[in-house]
């Protein structure tokens, strides 16, 4: 059996207009941060700094998810679950449905996890 590579296209693909539209605003928020690379599995788009994957998301017919790698716990409805990832690092579910909700408060957090990727957790004592 063989497996093949899965794209954002295949994630995009037989989705809801506001999904897209939710992945790409999603995607436009970490190309804000800086320089990025994808890694895409058929799970999810892994957003990754030059030192770690930090951002992951997928559209899906009710919106988008995925996940923030913060330094934090950080308390809010759109993150479905919060766990503890290391000592320094908190995984945080991400579920929205609505364009509203990747507001400027969203690119903060994506702004953080974007350190992340780049190594601050490594700098934090």
């Amino acid at each position: 059996m063989t497996t093949r590579d899965w794209t954002v296209e295949d994630h995009l693909a037989g989705k809801p207009a506001e999904a897209v539209a939710l992945y790409h605003r999603f995607a436009e928020l970490v190309g804000h941060c800086g320089p990025f690379s994808l890694a895409v599995s058929k799970s999810c788009v892994t957003f990754k700094g030059s030192r770690r994957g930090f951002a992951g998301a997928r559209p899906t017919r009710n919106g988008l998810r995925g996940y923030l790698d913060l330094q934090r716990r950080v308390d809010d409805p759109r993150f479905g679950s919060v766990a503890p990832y290391t000592k320094r690092l908190f995984v945080h579910q991400v579920s929205v449905s609505a364009m509203s909700e990747l507001d400027d408060e969203f690119a903060g957090w994506i702004a953080e996890a974007y350190e992340v990727g780049e190594g601050a957790h490594l700098l934090t004592p």
